[in-house]
């Protein structure tokens, strides 16, 4: 266990925000957290981050902070086509997917090169490339933050939807998660869900057919590699907003305005891409002070060194602005703010 009091946060966030917390603690098994949710002595409010790419810390934390290091990877069943997975929560995402595909077992892939941790995947319901977590999830063990105790959520619990979660909401800061349990194939069948990727494996001549899942993998690595900012040298959060939804008749007068506006058909309404918007009232590759707008993906901010929170959170609200002004769309962001 690692504990230390005024901790600099700066390395546990990918925007590199140097906020500070009054207690960092790190532990490395459920007996650990429980025995620590037991100390009344720990500085109050409790908060509990992954690797810190969906966060964006605004001032200091006057209270504790706590890590997950439970690692591990456990087939806790092997039926015939597929297998379940309990998997620790402070294990790195990327790694986790790519150790899936060395040992056959598929789904995953799409969600490739997403930041983060494995206790994440659970609380944000991370997607990409016409995949989401909670496909795949079919329960998440957790421990609460009041009494300590340990629960099982099944999926069905888990209120999943467009990056949402019950963790994330109606149970927001009351359960840590400390393993999530992933049910996958031992067969693979491509998800050409997401129209971007199609058109990417007709750019290389691969036959969707003939594809494999590491060459999936591959692909939207180099993709995400190409038009995403590595936070080890520019600090950002990845997609900092949320694709807004609207109504297929909002969708209609949007259409008749601008033709050309990407769009996606869903079971509520239809998805805009928020980086589009953003585009258009111009603040693709801007900056507002330390803050910017990523020149390669609208879709991103990113620190330019230096930036405070505060600086990324008043460029946010001029985005906001901006777009709700233009299209009467209200982005929210898909960063919580500390």
């Amino acid at each position: 266990m690692f504990k230390q009091q005024n901790y600099s946060l700066l390395k546990h966030n990918t925007f590199g925000i140097d906020a500070h917390c009054r207690m960092f603690i790190e532990y490395n098994s459920v007996e650990e957290l429980c025995e620590l949710l037991c100390d009344t002595n720990l500085p109050k409010p409790l908060f509990h981050i992954g690797e810190g790419s969906n966060l964006l810390f605004t001032k200091d934390f006057d209270g504790t902070i706590f890590h997950s290091c439970i690692l591990g990877k456990e087939i806790v069943e092997d039926a015939v086509d597929s297998v379940l997975l309990k998997v620790g929560a402070g294990e790195d995402w990327d790694n986790f997917v790519d150790w899936t595909l060395n040992y056959g077992f598929y789904g995953l892939e799409n969600l490739s090169l997403i930041p983060g941790e494995v206790g994440a995947s659970a609380v944000q319901n991370i997607g990409a490339y016409g995949a989401e977590a909670e496909q795949y999830i079919e329960k998440v063990a957790a421990v609460c933050l009041a009494t300590g105790e340990s629960r099982i959520f099944l999926k069905e619990e888990c209120d999943y939807a467009y990056r949402s979660s019950i963790f994330k909401h109606a149970l927001r800061g009351q359960y840590i998660v400390t393993h999530v349990y992933y049910r996958l194939q031992k067969t693979f069948q491509i998800n050409l869900t997401y129209a971007a990727l199609c058109r990417e494996l007709e750019s290389r001549g691969l036959a969707e057919a003939n594809v494999t899942a590491r060459e999936v993998r591959n692909i939207i690595v180099e993709v995400r590699r190409n038009k995403l900012p590595d936070p080890k040298e520019i600090g950002s959060a990845g997609s900092f907003f949320m694709n807004p939804i609207v109504s297929e008749k909002m969708f209609q007068e949007l259409l008749s305005i601008y033709p050309e506006i990407p769009y996606y058909k869903m079971p509520t309404g239809v998805k805009i891409p928020a980086g589009w918007l953003i585009q258009q009232v111009g603040w693709k590759g801007k900056t507002l002070g330390r803050a910017g707008v990523y020149p390669k993906q609208a879709l991103v901010l990113v620190n330019l060194g230096g930036a405070s929170g505060e600086d990324i959170m008043s460029l946010s609200n001029k985005i906001i602005h901006d777009v709700q002004q233009q299209f009467e769309i209200e982005l929210k962001p898909e960063v919580n703010f500390i």
